[in-house]
């Protein structure tokens, strides 16, 4: 008896490991860009990919800024195009790098020492897979 509830409870544990990780933990991204964008779009009461008239989206438009979202490697994309869509717009650009590990730090500092080092009025954000997961996404 004793070994049968061994025996169901590792395959429990197993399957409940297995549901609890990622679907595509295998992929380069634990999340798309738009699962990202959506939660904090959202969260903000934003306009997810807000159209523009040349018909390119801004990610989430505020009523104060434009916001465009990024992963952390590709912060200079992130600025320039925060920057396009402030211009469009009239409203502040934004940036939201998305941060998947440690290692992506860098880059936020990176773009963060820009922006401070040319004075400009961008706000910078970040997003982590952790605030999705603990805020019961």
């Amino acid at each position: 008896m004793q070994n049968i509830l061994k025996h169901t409870a590792l395959k429990c544990i197993s399957v409940l490991m297995i549901m609890l990780m990622p679907v595509n933990c295998y992929a380069k991204h634990l999340y798309k860009e738009a699962v990202y964008q959506n939660y904090w779009c959202d969260k903000r009461g934003g306009i997810a990919e807000y159209e523009l008239h040349d018909m390119s989206r801004v990610d989430c438009l505020l009523p104060n800024m434009a916001v465009e979202f990024d992963f952390a490697k590709k912060r200079d994309e992130c600025l320039g195009q925060a920057l396009r869509y402030s211009a469009y717009t009239e409203k502040t650009p934004a940036c939201v790098l998305i941060l998947e590990n440690g290692k992506d730090y860098k880059y936020y500092y990176q773009l963060k020492y820009t922006i401070d080092k040319n004075n400009m009025n961008v706000r910078l954000f970040t997003i982590t897979p952790s605030d999705l997961i603990f805020s019961g996404f």
